[in-house]
């Protein structure tokens, strides 16, 4: 009889997964590139994708979540040094950085408050299943986004409203930070510890969490199939606004400087390796995904501060695709005594 005790066994990745593992990176930078084409070559099909990324999103989110025993994102609520850190880089250090890169954007108020919007925002989504791939400890990440989100909701007008303005604030509509957390992250969270929670009561349960092994192979599919959707469905509304090109360099400059500044705040607080990389991870990735229904509603200039918190996706995906290569080598495990 199985033990209602013992939280579902991790799956190991084997066979195809172990495959699709190895060769994630240029997968990721392939299904980069189709998106692209296929953005450019059918415009029209923009909308429809578009409805489809949340739903893609939260699948990859349940196979991450499913993977995550509910004992060990219990305990990874009790990790006050990883927690600290986290809330540390994201609105203690992050701020000041976005402020200073901002001094490289031209007077123009609806691109600034796009970059501004996306860049103060930490990511609560896909962020887990980068760091995962990485070797970080995704879940204490993931039992980090609560506190995440419900943070930025707090302080994201405080931000705002010291670098935009009193007035920018009272526009800003933080309804699509709830229905975001509800349908990709609470919504995808509760249906993987229900299949845990029945996997450990039940025999049939435990047969379902056997066959769900699978999930594993799966994950590598799945971020494709996000990535494929995500851009294209986002680089059609580029189109209009070449001028958030100018934005790329700052984009590209925060992708480069989070590392550093995140790994700093680790190593203060004496994480361990896997905690490090995710405070990394978490530092660096943003919360665009939710934050561009944010850009959508502003009453003027909402098209040029779409296409910023757009044109900030497309250069995070291929700044997680190098990081998932990179971080590993940057934080990296002391190599034992002989």
């Amino acid at each position: 009889m199985h033990d209602p005790a013992e939280p579902p066994a991790r799956p190991r990745v084997t066979g195809v997964a172990d495959t699709l593992e190895r060769r994630q990176v240029p997968l990721y930078v392939g299904a980069i590139a189709a998106g692209v084409v296929v953005g450019l070559l059918a415009p029209a099909a923009g909308p429809g994708l578009a409805t489809a990324v949340n739903p893609v999103l939260a699948a990859l989110l349940f196979v991450t979540f499913l993977q995550v025993p509910v004992r060990e994102l219990a305990g990874s609520l009790r990790a006050g040094r990883f927690l600290g850190a986290v809330l540390v880089v994201n609105f203690a250090v992050v701020p000041p950085v976005v402020a200073l890169l901002a001094l490289l954007l031209p007077a123009d108020d609806a691109l600034r408050a796009g970059v501004l919007l996306v860049l103060l925002a930490p990511c609560v989504d896909y962020v887990v299943v980068f760091s995962r791939l990485a070797g970080a400890a995704a879940d204490r990440l993931l039992a980090a986004t609560p506190l995440l989100l419900l943070s930025q909701i707090v302080l994201l007008p405080v931000y705002l409203r010291l670098l935009l303005g009193p007035g920018f604030t009272a526009t800003v509509d933080l309804g699509p930070f709830v229905q975001a957390f509800l349908t990709l992250i609470v919504v995808p969270l509760v249906l993987a510890w229900s299949v845990q929670l029945w996997a450990a009561r039940t025999r049939s349960g435990a047969a379902f969490a056997a066959g769900a092994a699978g999930a594993a192979t799966l994950m590598v599919p799945l971020m494709v199939a996000t990535l494929l959707v995500v851009v294209a469905s986002q680089v059609p509304t580029l189109g209009g606004d070449p001028a958030v090109l100018v934005a790329v360099p700052v984009y590209v400059a925060f992708l480069l400087v989070m590392p550093v500044l995140g790994l700093g705040v680790a190593w203060l607080l004496r994480l361990a390796v896997p905690e490090a990389r995710a405070v990394v991870f978490s530092g660096a990735t943003r919360n665009s995904l939710v934050v561009l229904p944010l850009a959508l509603a502003l009453p003027a200039g909402a098209g040029v501060a779409a296409a910023a918190v757009v044109t900030q996706t497309l250069v995070e995906v291929l700044g997680m695709v190098a990081y998932v290569r990179l971080v590993p080598l940057l934080v990296r495990v002391p190599a034992r005594a002989p």
